[in-house]
């Protein structure tokens, strides 16, 4: 009987520790409120580097995003991003609108993310560089994570990587196939706390 009493109270002892850090975690990230993150942002390839060509070149931009506290560890998040570049003598210029939930895990002077967003992707008319309309608008999603090291109360680093989902296509060449639809997106940059 006595082993079983201690069992009880190891589990008793165990919830209860996890409860009061998961309370301090969730008050220190409320307290945070509002970010503000602006930076530089590399997206792995261009969206016309298909099987039979030689070109994947990938584009530079820029990423904006702006969190609100939900509840907890929960954060609201909406983001903006823009890419520019050139492959296979075609512009490329996509823009991407997400919204989505943010969870952060506070440990010492960094916060750990992890993040599931969806929304839209709009590509400029001439993406493709061929005859014929190709798509210019596109549902997409992303999912990823990063780390925000704490520089001051108000100020942090971030670094974040994502997977990225989008679906441009060109609906009236059959010659055309393996379209890239999964794209790495890396971002670095300061965020803002008020």
């Amino acid at each position: 009987m006595s082993i079983r009493r201690d069992w009880l109270l190891l589990i008793l002892l165990l919830v209860s520790t996890a409860s009061v850090f998961s309370q301090a975690a969730s008050s220190t990230e409320s307290r945070q409120g509002n970010q503000l993150f602006v930076g530089y942002s590399f997206f792995s390839n261009s969206f016309n580097g298909h099987a039979s060509a030689t070109s994947h070149t990938p584009l530079n931009g820029w990423e904006a995003s702006f969190t609100h506290p939900l509840s907890g560890a929960l954060r609201l998040k909406f983001d903006a991003s823009g890419y520019y570049g050139t492959s296979l003598s075609s512009p490329q210029h996509p823009l991407f609108f997400l919204g989505g939930v943010e969870y952060v895990r506070p440990l010492g002077k960094a916060s750990f993310f992890l993040e599931g967003l969806g929304g839209y992707g709009h590509l400029n008319s001439d993406w493709w560089g061929g005859e014929g309309p190709a798509t210019t608008s596109s549902f997409t999603a992303v999912g990823g994570g990063g780390i925000d090291t704490r520089m001051s109360a108000r100020l942090a680093f971030r670094v974040q990587a994502d997977l990225q989902y989008a679906n441009f296509t060109i609906p009236t060449n059959d010659q055309i196939h393996s379209l890239p639809n999964y794209f790495a997106r890396i971002s670095a940059g300061p965020v803002f706390r008020f």
